[in-house]
């Protein structure tokens, strides 16, 4: 039998060397060859379209492989919808899918892990959730308390970017000096050009804040 190892992390900084190896060692006990691997690193479960899960299911369209290998199904996807529509894909086109650690399979013979299948679908989507629920509370919570959720605020004034630009400074240099980023600087000094096309004086400038 040949098979196609999936492999998932949700952060660049984690691998997904554990779950391959373990992967392999199962398709080496049963004698299958492993025809690829597909490794999707700093995607969520939660997208339904990941660079190389799509490329999975292509290859499945084309039955370059008979069976598709997961470490758990959290890893193929954290959406009910999703983790059976594509799992019902692979079937369709006659690919067999393996949670390995679970012993999920959609074997037509074990008909008990199919409708294990679903109820762990159901429960990956029920942790999505929460976790969700969790981060808006932690969000509301902090509001209530009169912190701010975005990047800090740092105030500067136009007129002394307009000072050290008159002195020959060039725009990178104005806003290292000022510790602003290089787009704020360019972007007020502008703001400035328009406020004196109206008369404005530069001592009547009021001073400019930026996200940093």
């Amino acid at each position: 039998m040949k098979a196609a190892l999936y492999a998932r992390v949700s952060t660049t900084d984690q691998t997904c060397e554990m779950q391959l190896r373990e992967l392999r060692e199962y398709a080496a006990r049963r004698g299958w060859e492993v025809t690829g691997e597909y490794v999707d690193t700093g995607w969520s479960g939660a997208k339904a379209s990941r660079p190389e899960l799509d490329r999975l299911m292509q290859d499945a369209r084309t039955r370059r492989f008979d069976a598709v290998l997961v470490w758990k199904l959290d890893r193929w996807g954290r959406s009910v919808a999703d983790c059976i529509r594509t799992i019902q894909e692979l079937a369709s086109a006659g690919v067999r899918f393996l949670a390995v650690t679970q012993n999920l399979d959609t074997d037509e013979s074990n008909p008990m892990s199919r409708f294990l299948l679903h109820l762990l679908a159901a429960f990956a989507e029920f942790e999505r959730e929460m976790i969700r629920e969790r981060v808006i509370a932690g969000i509301r919570t902090a509001k209530i308390k009169g912190k701010s959720m975005g990047r800090p605020r740092r105030i500067f004034r136009r007129d002394e970017a307009l000072r050290l630009r008159a002195k020959g400074l060039s725009w990178r240099e104005i806003a290292r000096t000022l510790d602003i980023p290089f787009s704020t600087v360019i972007d007020a000094c502008r703001q400035n050009g328009n406020q004196a096309k109206m008369g404005i004086p530069l001592t009547q400038l009021a001073p400019t804040c930026c996200a940093l």
